[in-house]
């Protein structure tokens, strides 16, 4: 009888103390293999240095990288606690693409009935985006940004080929502009929403494990 092979070990990377705390108080049974969370700091530099270290060692060289944590919506019709699963990321630097994202897409209609997820490309930036500058990175075909993910999933590939993939929580977009996380409605329901993904996250993990088509 044939066994499936193990998938390998997953990282999961945020920003910000709040995400990483949504995270952990959100963390259910169920993962497939080890998972690692960690807090890269704010900002594609900091993400960039935080990725590359812990790749580096050896218990994680080969890990699966899944970016993940708030974002500015671009799209019209946009709402706080809708999710984003990218199809790719991107920044000036290159574009990642996502690998396997339609479990991912699956399993968050699943476990969050009734939230949107839209699917497309989630755009880096080095700095946090306001007013007009969202219909310009709109017109690059994006349909979210953040600070973090392209940078997260950049640093992963360049360490070694493995399974990559983004999913953000819009926690403000062109008609719901955030002033500060954890203060309005929109911070309070993407934070709800982040505590509710891992269990998408593992049935991911999980399905890398499966025989490629």
């Amino acid at each position: 009888m044939s066994t499936r092979p193990a998938p390998p070990p997953l990282l999961i990377a945020c920003a910000l103390g709040i995400e990483h705390l949504a995270l952990r108080t959100g963390e259910r049974g169920g993962a497939a293999g080890p998972v690692t969370f960690v807090r890269t700091g704010m900002g594609p530099r900091a993400a960039e240095r935080s990725v590359t270290r812990h790749l580096s060692e050896p218990a994680l060289t080969a890990a699966a990288v899944l970016a993940t944590g708030f974002c500015a919506g671009l799209a019209p019709g946009m709402h706080p606690g809708d999710l984003v699963v990218a199809e790719e990321t991107r920044d000036p630097r290159g574009t990642v693409p996502c690998v396997d994202t339609e479990p991912l897409v699956k399993e968050l209609a699943r476990v969050l009935p009734g939230r949107t997820v839209h699917t497309g490309a989630l755009i880096g930036s080095d700095h946090v985006v306001r007013g007009p500058e969202r219909s310009a990175l709109r017109a690059t075909g994006a349909i979210a940004v953040d600070m973090e993910s392209a940078a997260t999933l950049l640093s992963a590939v360049r360490a070694g080929e493995r399974p990559v993939a983004a999913v953000r929580v819009v926690v403000d977009a062109p008609e719901h502009e955030l002033v500060r996380i954890g203060t309005v409605r929109g911070g309070i329901s993407a934070f709800r929403v982040l505590r509710s993904v891992l269990p998408a996250f593992y049935e991911w993990h999980r399905s890398l494990s499966l025989p490629r088509r």
